[in-house]
């Protein structure tokens, strides 16, 4: 079985996610797709996180509705810094003969080599599917300068051009503006009762 993992600070997890996360299940012909909740994103050691709680919770009701969808608490589950490459381990000895299927953004895989132990993270996976916006274009040859080995283990995920983002929403709570349709409905919902991102 091919297992997706779609890693993230999910602060908060939004359509664009789902949207993304969907279109990977479907194009990579995933049987699940782990969203890996991080406690704290080692490329983003300066933002100030929402307790892991609510992030937990409003995963939860994020992804109630699809299946094939399954929360990991993997990442909290160990002491900080939590990487990749060491998730990816785990998983493998967790799933044996499962093939992992690490998702991530044409940003991320343009930066992989500023990963944690980026060659043993690229051994570690079958596959990383590069969640790309129309427009954005990947050259075979830059991959290969990155790490080697690169341009063989990427499949492209082509989804939706979404202009919507974390930041956005926790933008427009802060200030009173409506976000309503940027997120499910059960996660506006926790929102709103728990008052977050005011």
């Amino acid at each position: 079985m091919n297992v997706g993992l779609f890693g993230g600070t999910f602060d908060p997890p939004h359509l664009g996610h789902l949207i993304l996360a969907s279109e990977a299940l479907r194009q990579l012909e995933l049987g699940r797709l782990l969203w890996v909740l991080t406690p704290q994103s080692p490329h983003k050691l300066e933002q100030e996180l929402t307790p892991l709680e609510d992030r937990l919770e409003m995963v939860r009701r994020a992804i109630a509705d699809e299946p094939a969808f399954e929360l990991s608490t993997i990442e909290f589950e160990r002491p900080a810094p939590q990487y990749m490459v060491d998730t990816l381990g785990i998983l493998q000895e967790a799933n044996p003969g499962a093939e992992l299927v690490l998702l991530m953004g044409a940003d991320s895989v343009m930066a992989l080599d500023t990963w944690h132990r980026p060659v043993e993270l690229l051994a570690a996976c079958h596959e990383i599917g590069v969640m790309r916006r129309p427009g954005e274009e990947i050259q075979p040859a830059e991959l290969e300068s990155i790490v080697p080995g690169l341009m063989t283990k990427v499949r492209i995920v082509e989804a939706p051009l979404l202009q919507i983002s974390s930041r956005e929403i926790r933008r427009r709570a802060a200030g009173g503006i409506d976000f309503r349709y940027f997120v499910p409905t059960k996660v506006y919902e926790y929102i709103r009762s728990q008052k977050l991102y005011l």
